[in-house]
């Protein structure tokens, strides 16, 4: 690069040439310090919050650098870095009148049902997308530009989004944050081409006309009046509760008590009844102890008679068999051993010596 008479390296080149007619020590320290100036002047620094658009001027590229640090840029025209400010930002729509970019006058809303309400100070909180810097580089320009296209955008969406809302609907905090929700998710939409986020949206208690204000004012005093009757219902229904409960606690009382006497009185009866019948089984195994005893030993003795007649009846029987095999001589012994001290009258029948009939009288009743 050519550098005119006058320039530093000119005259540093001079005074070396003048010392000596052949470079020195001098001129490569010159050339240090000026390949130093130019590593320098090829450098750019970003800062946190920023990100960096590199442009290749050759290619025509565009690269996008979100890391804070030195980034490097050639020279001779080849790069071209631009820094965009990515940190958050503040957009105001308050007071009557534009006081800048970033403040303009508050928001005027038409509600569905035809009233009108604004905003006092209506906060929208956003910020150049650091990964789409070069859209917004290339959409909006250098430095701030971004900013132009908050004010169509912003008022138009809030516009639409809140005038969908009844008076009474956006007169409630916690209705009209659906509101806020929709409106943002828009904003995005359509900012999000141009490298722009919306990170949130605040928005005051609305404000009304005077006239409406009273009806406002009176319908929250209505509702602070049902709010009381809702509370004092609320109250007699605790009540109430205690006392019922307190009721059904005394009746399951009653009915515990009760309860617990019926079934002592069960289990009196049972146990009565159980020990009756263990009595009557006792009473019963005792008896049919006794009457098995009784035929037992009654059996037992049967038998003991039955052997006994049995005994008497084989002896007899024995001896009947032995006089009939004995001689009539010993049967008549025999008899006459029974018939000793009994006095036999024998009367003859026949007149002959072999009488067929033998009358035997017992004398004296034996």
């Amino acid at each position: 690069m050519a550098e005119s008479n006058g320039s530093p390296g000119h005259r540093i080149w001079s005074a070396v040439r003048g010392a000596s007619g052949e470079p020195s020590r001098l001129w490569l320290a010159a050339a240090a310090l000026v390949i130093v100036l130019v590593g320098f002047r090829s450098c750019a620094s970003i800062e946190a919050g920023q990100v960096a658009v590199r442009v290749n001027n050759i290619t025509g590229s565009m690269e996008v650098v979100t890391q804070p640090g030195l980034i490097v840029r050639l020279p001779f025209g080849i790069h071209d870095v631009y820094i965009l400010d990515v940190s958050p930002q503040t957009f105001h729509l308050r007071g009557d009148a534009n006081k800048g970019v970033l403040e303009v006058r508050e928001l005027d809303v038409r509600a569905s049902d035809g009233s009108s309400f604004s905003f006092n100070d209506t906060t929208v909180l956003f910020r150049a997308i650091p990964g789409k810097a070069d859209e917004t580089l290339r959409d909006s320009g250098l430095g701030h530009a971004y900013y132009e296209w908050m004010l169509p955008y912003v008022r138009s969406i809030l516009r639409d989004e809140f005038g969908r809302e009844s008076t009474i609907d956006i007169s409630n905090p916690t209705t009209f944050h659906t509101a806020e929700e929709r409106a943002k998710a828009r904003l995005n939409a359509l900012l999000g081409e141009h490298g722009i986020e919306v990170t949130s949206i605040v928005t005051p208690r609305p404000r009304f006309s005077k006239e409406y204000e009273d009806l406002i004012e009176g319908r929250n005093q209505a509702e602070n009046q049902l709010s009381v009757i809702d509370s004092e219902l609320q109250r007699a229904k605790t009540e109430r509760d205690r006392k019922l409960a307190e009721v059904e606690r005394d009746q399951n009382k009653v009915i515990q008590t009760k309860r617990a006497e019926l079934e002592s009185q069960l289990a009196e009866a049972v146990t009565n009844q159980t020990q009756t019948r263990r009595e009557f089984d006792a009473y019963k195994i005792d008896k049919v102890a006794i009457g098995e005893a009784a035929r037992s030993a009654a059996k037992g003795q049967a038998i003991e008679l039955k052997g006994q007649l049995d005994a008497e009846y084989a002896a007899q029987k024995a001896q009947i068999d032995a006089f009939r095999n004995q001689p009539v001589e010993r049967v008549m012994a025999r008899l006459g051993e029974r018939l000793k001290g009994v006095t036999i009258e024998i009367q003859p029948f026949k007149q002959d010596g072999s009488p067929q009939r033998v009358q035997l009288e017992n004398v004296g009743g034996k």
